[in-house]
């Protein structure tokens, strides 16, 4: 009972850091443009987090205990290059640290047309758990591009998790078009943006 009790403070602890962190480095305000194309009064780039030195391992954590609790069992992490590729190589290290075989994987934006042909790289996800990860998500385009890539490679998508939804439709674009649940640890109430 105390190993629990010890984990779960651990677990919020590395949360509130991780919260902490994101208000600081990665909350930009002022007009910016998305990749989807729409208009936003502040920008949240995730890549201030997930390539710093104390945040990166705080996402691992962070984003494992998420997937715990909700009760996704996957072998291998990963989506779609360049935003996903630090979450996926967190949630990695995170789960190889808590004694748990967990591969890291890239899916390319297209097939490539030269070489192996391959859209996603790393480990074969063929016939395993797959989950499609993503730092923070606005439409869900990324993602879905991802969970395409890795069925067209033979994986079995479980679910797709986020760093941060913007609560702009995602959750239900995804959940809806791959069918899978959409889990994410922050929200934009939480970080101050609503």
């Amino acid at each position: 009972m105390t190993a629990t009790l010890d984990s779960a403070s651990n677990t919020a602890a590395a949360r509130a850091r991780l919260l902490e962190l994101i208000k600081e480095l990665a909350i930009v305000r002022g007009k910016v443009i998305l990749s989807s194309g729409a208009e936003a009064d502040y920008y949240i780039d995730l890549r201030r987090i997930t390539l710093h030195h104390e945040a990166s391992k705080l996402v691992g954590q962070v984003m494992l205990s998420l997937l715990d609790d909700a009760g996704i069992d996957f072998e291998c992490a990963g989506g779609l290059t360049m935003g996903a590729d630090p979450v996926g190589t967190a949630v990695m290290h995170a789960a190889v640290d808590a004694g748990r075989p967990v591969d890291a994987f890239v899916v390319r934006k297209a097939q490539k047309s030269y070489g192996m042909g391959r859209q996603v790289e790393g480990p074969s996800v063929l016939d395993r758990k797959v989950l499609v990860l993503e730092d923070t998500s606005t439409t869900g385009g990324s993602a879905l591009t991802a969970v395409e890539g890795v069925r067209k490679a033979g994986g079995n998508v479980v679910a797709v998790a986020v760093i941060v939804d913007r609560d702009t439709g995602a959750k239900e674009r995804i959940e809806a078009a791959a069918g899978v649940p959409y889990l994410f640890v922050f929200g934009k109430v939480e970080l101050g943006l609503s």
